[in-house]
């Protein structure tokens, strides 16, 4: 009885996680996703930042926090000045079904003031996957959307002060 169960929480775990190839998808429009910041409000992006430039810092794993880190220092460090959340999406029944003890977790080692700049993607986490692709998991995506939600800067590999250059030039 305890291997069928083993067997079957493990083939659940696996079942629940695709890979999409990496894309680049500057100029297209980001898709409609709903999510949670960490202070508990709901909101619909892009929907709920149009009329401004806003950037996600995109991540699928728990350790590309460190990606997002460099690129939230970077940012600082060279004075950049644009709306920025990070947006934790992802995928499959376990997130969703433990989506509470992970946002518990998240709070526990961020500041609460930064709680509101922190929305986490459970639902529609796989949308963004297949939006951007989500080989090489532990680079964050770093998507600038203009005023009406299109992508107008995409990089995937890392950080590199390049890309960060790049990216100030699009705000």
């Amino acid at each position: 009885m305890r291997t069928i169960l083993i067997s079957s929480f493990t083939f659940l775990l696996l079942s629940c996680s695709t890979t999409y190839t990496n894309i680049d998808p500057s100029g297209k429009t980001f898709p409609t996703i709903s999510g949670s910041s960490l202070n508990g409000k709901e909101y619909t992006i892009p929907t709920d930042f149009s009329g401004e430039k806003i950037l996600l810092l995109v991540g699928f794993k728990r350790k590309s926090q460190f990606d997002i880190d460099r690129w939230t220092i970077g940012l600082d460090q060279t004075k950049t000045r644009v709306k920025t959340i990070e947006l934790p999406a992802t995928q499959g029944w376990f997130p969703i079904l433990f989506n509470d003890m992970i946002d518990n977790g998240m709070r526990n080692g961020i500041p609460n003031e930064l709680w509101k700049d922190v929305i986490t993607v459970y639902d529609d986490g796989e949308t963004v996957q297949q939006f951007t692709g989500n080989q090489k998991p532990l680079n964050c995506r770093v998507i600038l959307l203009d005023s009406s939600g299109k992508v107008i800067f995409f990089h995937d590999r890392g950080f590199s002060v390049k890309a960060l250059n790049q990216l100030r030039e699009k705000i």
